[in-house]
């Protein structure tokens, strides 16, 4: 890649209006074999997976430390008893809403991510192997058995 030391912008409308928002110079790059460098990157791909990472982070860190920090910082009334489920809202938020925000910030990175991988025309899925390749295995191949093919 070149570099802009202008620190202006690269694409232009005319690229940007191809492929969804796609640059067309990287509506053909390979994401999955790419190189990335994580904390600066180049392809609006990862630039918005690096953006859902974030968020994701913030809000996890919020809602599993939130409630120790309250705990800390106002513990009068944080082991006060919830009305109707008769635990203190420390425990409750502790034992039951931390865990549970974790597995559905997991859920909603997953939704994100298919989205993403959607938008940038990324496929995971592998081509279904045929019958008809019945071809012996390349030799030094290994086989089911742990030994070589011959």
């Amino acid at each position: 890649m070149t570099q802009n030391p202008s620190h202006e912008p690269d694409d232009t409308a005319e690229d940007l209006a191809t492929d969804g928002g796609v640059p067309e110079e990287e509506a053909d790059v390979d994401y999955l074999d790419t190189e990335i460098n994580i904390l600066k990157p180049k392809t609006p791909f990862m630039r918005d997976h690096l953006k859902q990472v974030w968020a994701g982070f913030i809000a996890w860190t919020i809602l599993t430390w939130g409630p120790v920090t309250a705990t800390f910082l106002a513990p009068g009334l944080m082991t006060q008893e919830i009305p109707i489920i008769q635990f203190p809202a420390h425990y409750f938020a502790v034992a039951f809403v931390a865990p549970t925000s974790s597995l559905v910030l997991a859920y909603i990175y997953t939704r994100r991510r298919d989205r993403l991988d959607e938008k940038y025309g990324i496929d995971h899925s592998t081509p279904a192997e045929s019958e008809e390749d019945t071809s012996p295995p390349e030799e030094g191949a290994a086989v089911s058995d742990g030994g070589e093919a011959k």
